[in-house]
């Protein structure tokens, strides 16, 4: 362990691991397949960093974040180690490019996204890459017991077949019981093997509020705890509604979600990571993989579906180690809806099969038709043509994924188009009267072959280096060219793709077994009810719910959440009434000199001394000398 030490110091500047750190790195060294428990900035990315760069050969991490790919090669890099990521957006090639660097032993570190493992034709490649660890962030997404399962998951224990030799490490911040087995067998672990973190956040305050003017609340709660914030919200429209109310109240805020263009969400995150925006308001699509250590107050405007998805996304505020507060706002209303999620999370089964059929319908899809096809998926579109519910039709699409029957992904070649409408010698007659719309005309037809008759994907990180100008500046641009008439322009999108894993059935033959649809939904009904008994708590300590949950058993009160401040208070308020009685007590027999009384309670002085200023303020005793009290006579009746 002391060559981990040596390149933790040499890469990182740091003299000695977190708890629990060592212990894993030193499991993956020694070839064991490892389930590591770390709660969200605990440091699990070192974990298989510092092995990745002591072992001989290829780290694979298999993450769904690209946020975090960007942020964690960017940074491998900067520390002189060689990393490269491949996710969606990326010119072919460069990914051919990086495939052999990998496959040539020029890199440490491959990032890749779940999706990416279903291509064949990476596959291939991949068989030729000397791995030696396999790291495989957000585990948890592997079982579907778990709160965010994904299909795609499942395609990692292949992957392992090709590298007999290379561990797997395994990482999640939120896991219960069953999902930490299941993980492990899905994983193909040769043996079973849990490395556990204690999840307690000693300096993470979880309050829950009941209030019926939650945007007031929120305000309040701003400008109370200064610094960076995440407001987290179920529905798009009101994050907008609450960036909106709080800038008007004076508090910079933003909204974020997943409508929004890719440029314009890109943009909006990087402005609250450097500060500019103390306060985004988001859904849960934004905060995974972000590494922003000071932010002081995650607030929920709405209750999540379950204790995995508040742990974790209360668990980004305060990973620099100082104070700050996680806090739920809730109403009955509220309440009452979370408990009708289970029906809109599992749909009665004929509603699934009508879903299945009007998708086959718009997607073109006959009968026996469409078997190993993709199709990309408006799914705007299909709620209004067939008036749906969102989160009903979500839910349908995953019990079907979970049945075999086909895959919902937003893996696609996801960058942006352009196409110049105008033809090239007229170009030279327009009047744009505006220099960068000039520039960027000409950056096109510099580097974009064909643009005139055809689609060009373009990579909108290089033209805005070479204009010098911001994304957010760059996507104006094109808008500004699109209105014109100039271009067309396609932004980068996450398009949802429906891939047909068997061909089209008649509904009469869907089947949904026991697994994919009445075990999850009593997972799913356990999760809400575990919700929603941590909202309705009154007297457990908020931390001590959330461990116990996640099968940690831990005894010690965290003493800053609002149920350990109420039991603090109702303490003192016990402990002033028997000092009160005590006091009194003593007095009723004869004058006490104040030094005498003090020592005569068995109780710390200070607090002696507080009660003792109470009871004169409340004219029961009075001083009989300047240093010797009494009980203060009643005055006689007819006397004042």
């Amino acid at each position: 362990m002391t060559d981990c030490k040596a390149i933790l110091k040499q890469y990182w500047g740091y003299d000695d691991f977190r708890p629990l750190q060592e212990e894993i790195i030193h499991s993956v060294l020694e070839g064991r397949d490892t389930l590591a428990l770390m709660p969200t900035g605990g440091g699990k990315s070192l974990t298989y960093q510092v092995p990745g760069i002591m072992l001989d050969g290829l780290c694979l991490v298999i993450t769904p974040l690209i946020a975090l790919m960007k942020d964690q090669v960017e940074e491998l890099k900067r520390r002189k180690v060689l990393a490269e990521a491949i996710y969606t957006g990326m010119e072919p090639t460069t990914v051919t490019s990086i495939i052999n660097k990998c496959i040539y032993h020029r890199v440490h570190f491959l990032y890749i996204s779940p999706e990416r493992l279903a291509s064949e034709h990476f596959r291939g490649y991949l068989k030729q890459m000397p791995v030696s660890l396999i790291a495989v962030d957000e585990a948890h997404c592997i079982s579907q017991w778990g709160y965010d399962f994904r299909p795609t998951y499942l395609r990692i224990a292949e992957v392992r077949a090709f590298f007999k030799k290379a561990p797997v490490l395994a990482l999640t911040a939120t896991a219960t019981p069953e999902v930490v087995e299941d993980i492990q067998a899905r994983l193909n672990f040769r043996e079973p093997h849990v490395l556990s973190k204690s999840f307690r956040r000693a300096n993470l305050a979880y309050v829950v509020r009941e209030c019926e003017n939650k945007m007031a609340e929120i305000r309040d709660i701003l400008l109370k705890v200064k610094g960076s914030a995440i407001v987290y919200v179920r529905r798009r429209k009101t994050a907008e509604e609450i960036s909106d109310f709080l800038n008007e109240e004076g508090i910079r805020a933003d909204f974020y979600h997943a409508g929004l263009p890719q440029p314009q969400r890109e943009q909006k995150q990087e402005a609250w990571k450097r500060g500019e925006t103390p306060v985004i308001v988001a859904t849960n699509a934004f905060g995974m993989g972000i590494d922003k250590a000071d932010v002081r107050s995650v607030i929920h405007h709405d209750i999540p579906d379950g204790p995995e998805a508040y742990f974790q996304e209360a668990g980004r505020g305060g990973r620099d180690g100082a104070r700050a507060y996680a806090i739920l706002l809730y109403n009955k209303a509220s309440l009452i809806n979370l408990k009708k999620r289970l029906s809109k999370e599992f749909p009665k089964k004929e509603y699934i099969r009508k879903v299945y059929e009007m998708l086959a319908n718009f997607l073109d899809v006959p009968e026996g038709g469409g078997e190993g096809l993709s199709f990309e998926f408006d799914i705007d579109r299909f709620l209004s043509l067939f008036k749906l519910e969102r989160m009903m039709v979500l839910s349908s699409i995953e019990i079907l994924t979970v049945s075999g029957y086909l895959e919902c992904t937003s893996f696609t070649d996801a960058r942006s188009r352009v196409t110049i409408l105008v033809p090239r010698d007229r170009l030279y007659d327009i009047d744009l009267k505006n220099p960068l719309l000039d520039r960027l005309l000409v950056n096109l037809m510099r580097s974009c072959a064909g643009i005139f008759v055809q689609e060009v994907f373009i990579n909108e990180n290089l033209i805005a280096h070479e204009l010098n100008i911001d994304h957010r500046t760059l996507y104006q641009a094109f808008l500004a060219l699109a209105r014109e008439r100039i271009i067309r322009y396609v932004p980068a999108n996450d398009n949802l793709h429906i891939l047909y894993l068997m061909p089209r059935f008649p509904t009469s033959y869907l089947s949904f077994g026991y697994d994919a649809y009445k075990k999850r939904k009593q997972a799913f009904s356990r999760r809400i009810n575990a919700m929603t008994g941590y909202v309705e708590e009154r007297e457990r300590c908020r931390q001590l719910y959330l461990m116990n949950y996640f099968g940690q058993k831990e005894r010690e009160r965290c003493g800053i959440c609002d149920t350990c401040i109420g039991e603090k208070k109702r303490l003192r308020r016990n402990q002033g009434q028997e000092i009160d009685a005590m006091i009194l007590h003593l007095l009723s027999h004869d004058d006490v000199e104040l030094g005498e009384l003090t020592r005569a309670i068995e109780y710390p002085p200070d607090l002696v001394i507080d009660r003792i200023r109470i009871l004169l303020d409340d004219g029961r005793i009075e001083y009989a000398t300047f240093d010797r009290l009494k009980l203060r006579e009643k005055s006689a009746p007819g006397h004042p």
